[in-house]
């Protein structure tokens, strides 16, 4: 953990994430489900190791389970099933429902 890390801050590899926010006042104690879902959606190797490292295996899942996907590109949320053993038969039906919401289309094409 680095210093920035110690202090309640984020690295600044995972900063970069967050451009339409503060970044300076996120924090992991505060802001813990923004930023998971950010990593989860858009987060790169590194950030996914470092998501990885402040989270568990079942932390993750049961957060991705609680929200059924919402807000996960299908890519994702398939790489995100494969990966925490989340049943592919949710993972189906969560993608499903999301084609199926006019303002998913909208804004996802």
């Amino acid at each position: 953990m680095t210093n920035t890390e110690a202090m309640g801050g984020l690295p600044d590899d995972i900063k970069a994430f967050f451009w339409d926010y503060d970044a300076e006042r996120l924090s992991w104690d505060r802001s813990r489900h923004t930023i998971a879902f950010r990593l989860l959606e858009k987060g790169g190797m590194r950030a996914v190791r470092w998501l990885r490292q402040h989270m568990s295996d079942d932390e993750i899942r049961d957060f991705i389970v609680r929200r059924r996907g919402r807000g996960i590109s299908p890519r994702r949320l398939r790489f995100w099933g494969l990966l925490l053993d989340i049943p592919r038969r949710d993972v189906d039906e969560w993608i499903e429902a999301a084609r199926r919401n006019p303002w998913n289309r909208r804004t996802h094409g």
